[in-house]
C-alpha cells in the first residue's frame, strides 16, 4: 500500500493520466484513519463538552414543548422565539442574542451586524484581509445601500503567515498604529478562510485580539464573522470578550435540521440596536412571528455539536487523503482544524470541475445533476459548486465549492456523517484523473 501511495503522489506530481480502483481507495481511507486517530479523539472531547454545555443550557432555561410552536401575525409574547433567543445567548456566553428565521443567509446575519452598530463617519477595519466576496458589496459598493454610501469608512488590514505551517497571524504592529492614529469604530476578523489556503482563525487567537484592541482602544468595538466555526472548538468568540459575533444556522449551529436563519450574539445593548435594524427602531424583537414553529431551529441547535465533528472528522479525512496523494491541503493531517472547511490545491480546472462532479453524485438529494462553473451573484470570478443537500445551500451537508481561477482550489465541507463524507471520498479517488 505505502508503494501504491507514492506512485500515486509521484503520477500526480508528472500529470500523469491514472485511475485508482475501488479497492485502492479504499485502503488509502483505512490508512488515513489510522494515521487520524489522535485527532479523531480529540474532537470526541471537544464533541461531548459541548453537548454537555448545549443540555445543560436547555435544562436551565426549561425548555419544554410549548417553546417548539410557532405564532403567527406581529408575533407579540412568542415564547418560542424569546426562548430560543436566550439559549444562544447563554451557549454562547453572550448577554443577548437575535435568533431570527427572517434572517436569510450568512452575510445577512453579518450584514445586520455591522448596519445595527456602524454609523456615518465611522472607521470600520477588517484585520484578517479582505472580507469574503458576498461581504464586499455589503462594505464597500457603490450605489447599492453598502456601508460605503452611508458614509462608513472602511480599510483592510491582512493577515501575516507563517511560510512553514501557513498559520494566520494578526499584524498587531499595523492594528496597533492604526488604532492610535485614528478613531476606530469596530475591528472586523473572519475567522473561516474564505477563498484563500491558511488556517481559520483559532478562539485563542479572537481573545488575544480583543486583549490587544481594548489594551489601547477599550470604545473600540471587535465583530467576529463566525460562520463555519460554531463548536469547532469549547469556547465560542463572545465568551472571550468580542463585543457581537454572527453567523448562519444553515452552517454548524443548525445541525443539518434547522431550515433557514442566522444569528447575532454579543453585548446586551448592541444585540438592541441588531435587533432595530432586523424589525424596526420602535420594534426591535418585540415582533416577529413564524408559524411553522420552531421545533427545528431547538432540535437542530442540539445536534449541532455532534454534526460538526462529523464534519470535522470528514474535513481531516479528505485532507489526509489527498496529502498522502501528494496535493496540497487545509488542514494538513496533523492541524487542529479552526473551521470546518477543507482546501485542496487541484491545478486543474478540468479537475476541480470533476472533483465537485463527484462530490455531487455521492448526494442524497440532486445526485443526477452536473455542477457547472457560473456566475454566481456576489462573487468576482465564476464558481462551481456541489451541494445535494436536503436544506438548500446548507454549507454543513457534505458539499465543495471553488473559483474557476488557478491555482484551481476546492473548498470542502460539511458532512452530516462520518460515513457519508467516506463514501464521496472513496467516489472521488476513483474518479479523478491524477
Amino acid at each position: 500500500m505505502q508503494n501504491a501511495l507514492k506512485q500515486g503522489a509521484q503520477n500526480y506530481q508528472n500529470y500523469r493520466v491514472v485511475d485508482m480502483d475501488r479497492a485502492s481507495a479504499s485502503q488509502l481511507i483505512l490508512k488515513c484513519k489510522s494515521q487520524l486517530g489522535a485527532q479523531f479523539e480529540r474532537l470526541d472531547a471537544i464533541a461531548l463538552q459541548n453537548q454537555r454545555k448545549v443540555l445543560d443550557a436547555f435544562r436551565r432555561h426549561e425548555i419544554q414543548a410549548r417553546h417548539l410552536v410557532g405564532t403567527t401575525g406581529y408575533g407579540y409574547d412568542d415564547i418560542g422565539r424569546d426562548a430560543l433567543c436566550s439559549l444562544y445567548a447563554d451557549i454562547f456566553g453572550a448577554e443577548s442574542a437575535v435568533v431570527s428565521p427572517l434572517i436569510v443567509s450568512g452575510t445577512h446575519a453579518l450584514t445586520l451586524m455591522l448596519f445595527g452598530v456602524l454609523r456615518p463617519s465611522d472607521l470600520l477595519v477588517s484585520v484578517s484581509g479582505m472580507p469574503y466576496d458576498t461581504l464586499t458589496d455589503v462594505i464597500t459598493a457603490d450605489g447599492k445601500g453598502s456601508l460605503k454610501d452611508f458614509g462608513v469608512s472602511f480599510a483592510n488590514i491582512e493577515l501575516k503567515t507563517e511560510k512553514d505551517d501557513l498559520t494566520p497571524m494578526f499584524d498587531y504592529d499595523a492594528i496597533g498604529t492604526l488604532l492610535k492614529t485614528r478613531k476606530v469604530k469596530a475591528i472586523f476578523a473572519a475567522r473561516s478562510r474564505g477563498y484563500s489556503l491558511r488556517q481559520a482563525i483559532s478562539v485563542e487567537q479572537i481573545a488575544e485580539l480583543v486583549r490587544f484592541v481594548k489594551s489601547i482602544s477599550p470604545e473600540t468595538l471587535v465583530l467576529i464573522d463566525n460562520c463555519y466555526g460554531e463548536f469547532v472548538q469549547d469556547v465560542e468568540p463572545t465568551a472571550v470578550g468580542a463585543d457581537l459575533a454572527a453567523g448562519s444556522l444553515i452552517k454548524n449551529i443548525g445541525g443539518g435540521i434547522a431550515p433557514t436563519g442566522g444569528y447575532i450574539v454579543g453585548k446586551k445593548e448592541l444585540v438592541q440596536l441588531v435587533a432595530y435594524r432586523l424589525t424596526a427602531p420602535s420594534l426591535g424583537m418585540e415582533e416577529g412571528s413564524y408559524s411553522y414553529g420552531y421545533l427545528p431551529f431547538y432540535q437542530g441547535l442540539f445536534s449541532a455539536p455532534t454534526v460538526t465533528k462529523n464534519a470535522l472528522k470528514s474535513s481531516l479525512l479528505f485532507a489526509k487523503a489527498y496529502e498522502n496523494l501528494g496535493f496540497e491541503t487545509l488542514p494538513r493531517g496533523d492541524m487542529l482544524p479552526y473551521d470546518i472547511v477543507t482546501s485542496i490545491k487541484l491545478d486543474s480546472a478540468d479537475r476541480l470541475i470533476d472533483f465537485c462532479g463527484a462530490i455531487q453524485e455521492c448526494s442524497p438529494i440532486d445526485s443526477n445533476v452536473k455542477p457547472m462553473p457560473w456566475d454566481m451573484p456576489g462573487y468576482q470570478d465564476q464558481v462551481i459548486m456541489a451541494a445535494g443537500a436536503f436544506v438548500q445551500g446548507s454549507s454543513i451537508e457534505l458539499s465543495a465549492d471553488g473559483p474557476l481561477k488557478p491555482p484551481y482550489m476546492v473548498y470542502l465541507q460539511g458532512g452530516l456523517t462520518l460515513e457519508h463524507a467516506e463514501i464521496a471520498l472513496e467516489h472521488t479517488l476513483t474518479t479523478l484523473k491524477f
